[in-house]
């Protein structure tokens, strides 16, 4: 059945068209009774949960660490809008799920958002719009963008009351599809698109965010990793010289410069994962004429030492041979931890490694970090902080507000749908702003626990560990 459509948009615009603020009209009635929507519902906005991000953020500080390292070339005559509430901006529409720099322009009047800025929703000025991000993230400079990678280290750092006894740098890649004419943009023949590939580096055992660093469309060489991994840990080293560091990869990023240097290094070690060949094969030869004697579920793990020719030195396999509904699989990997049992650095050291694609799953997916359609190269790695600053302020949020909930566990985008997309009318008086929420919004006692711990949490130091 064709719907009675296709004369509408040839119309000419009535006059309530072209007066929205005045526009009502009615929808199916409901029980008999007339249902009439209009526009006179006061100042509203749908993200009323970004009052809940500003409030994380003036404790982890993560916006002012990132708008320090960017020098103002402005007129200051002709500022409207500094860097510090730009940047913040930007990071509280990505959470809140606007991605693309044109939102700007529909959100400059939003009075959360407003708020979030610390303008009154009301009389307050109006946010910066699209053209004004397009000229910022233009206007970065190399060293100025190599100041906030490392602001991310650093704030990283900050995180903890004190040095950990373990952590372990999670490294991997992903690959950021291009549709223009991006510059180091590359056909990749793997994923046989034109590319970019970003290597994000993760702490394995929180999900915290280290480093985001995009790349043209091509895996990385060993001299390009150990160059990451040297400047984080020694950056790291600055500041915890005891703390045990466990570097984790998959078999692209088991590469001897890599090994070489945690070598020379102090409480430094390694997990990756191994390609196999017949050298490896051969040595658990016997172990795989067992497991085919067994069906599917049947597993079994040896350790070994080998060497290959382009490393300095033998290391640790270990080898899981197993029987699947599909058939034989055997697997590899490389370390150098000696005390450790075979199943159990497989298990529980290096499988944990699949947390890390949860991580990049939610920088990428959720927070979008995708976006990177500029031409220039600097502006789209700009716009990949931007998207990772995003990606810190709801990590902090989910970790420290939300744990023992049910939203504990959750994906960014559930928490972004059940707590930051909330609906409020914004009212601006003469000593107070009210922010009236929904009556019926269905989570108020996670909305309720987060904010009876966010007042906790302003009378102390960030981080905290006093938190419920």
């Amino acid at each position: 059945m064709q719907l009675p459509f296709a004369n509408i948009h040839t119309e000419q615009p009535t006059q309530q068209a072209l007066f929205p603020d005045c526009f009502e009209v009615s929808v199916a009635p409901v029980k008999g009774k007339k249902v009439v929507l209009d526009f006179q519902g006061g100042n509203t906005t749908s993200d009323a949960g970004v009052l809940l991000l500003k409030e994380v953020e003036s404790m982890t500080r993560i916006v002012p660490k990132l708008a320090d390292c960017i020098a103002d070339s402005r007129r200051t005559s002709s500022v409207m809008h500094v860097i510090h509430d730009l940047i913040a901006q930007r990071v509280y529409q990505i959470a809140c799920g606007y991605e693309d720099g044109n939102d700007s322009n529909s959100l400059r009047k939003d009075p959360a958002l407003k708020m979030a800025l610390n303008r009154l929703p009301e009389s307050g000025d109006d946010l910066a719009s699209q053209p004004t991000f397009s000229r910022l993230e233009n206007m970065v400079t190399r060293p100025e963008l190599y100041r906030m990678a490392v602001g991310f280290l650093d704030h990283f750092l900050d995180s903890y009351t004190e040095a950990p006894r373990v952590i372990v740098l999670d490294f991997d890649d992903t690959e950021d599809v291009v549709h223009g004419k991006q510059q180091l943009a590359l056909f990749n023949g793997y994923h046989q698109e034109t590319c970019y590939q970003p290597l994000h580096v993760f702490e394995g055992l929180t999900g915290k965010l280290i480093a985001s660093i995009l790349r043209p469309g091509r895996r990385p060489t060993g001299k390009e990793i150990v160059s990451y991994v040297k400047r984080i840990i020694r950056h790291i080293r600055s500041r915890w010289p005891e703390t045990i560091i466990v570097y984790r990869g998959d078999s692209h990023y088991g590469v001897p410069e890599v090994y070489s240097f945690l070598a020379s290094k102090r409480n430094c070690y390694s997990v990756t994962g191994l390609g196999g060949n017949d050298v490896l094969l051969r040595s658990v030869k016997d172990i795989i004429e067992e497991v085919k004697k067994h069906g599917a579920g049947y597993r079994r793990y040896h350790t070994f030492q080998y060497q290959a020719r382009s490393w300095n030195g033998s290391r640790r396999v270990v080898a899981k041979v197993e029987m699947t509904e599909k058939g034989l699989n055997v697997r590899f990997i490389s370390t150098d931890i000696q005390e450790a049992k075979a199943k159990t650095l497989y298990e529980q050291i290096y499988s944990a490694r699949g947390n890390d694609e949860l991580y990049i799953k939610a920088h990428k997916t959720f927070m979008k970090s995708d976006r990177t359609s500029c031409h220039r190269f600097l502006a789209n790695q700009f716009r990949v902080f931007l998207h990772s600053a995003a990606y810190v302020l709801v990590h902090a949020f989910q970790t420290n507000l939300l744990r023992g909930t049910a939203l504990a566990t959750a994906t960014f985008e559930t928490i972004r749908l059940k707590l930051l997309k909330i609906g409020a009318k914004v009212i601006e008086m003469k000593t107070r702003i009210k922010v009236h929420l929904p009556t019926s919004y269905p989570y108020k006692p996670i909305l309720n626990k987060c904010l009876t711990i966010l007042e906790h949490l302003r009378s102390v130091p960030w981080p905290s560990t006093a938190i419920p």
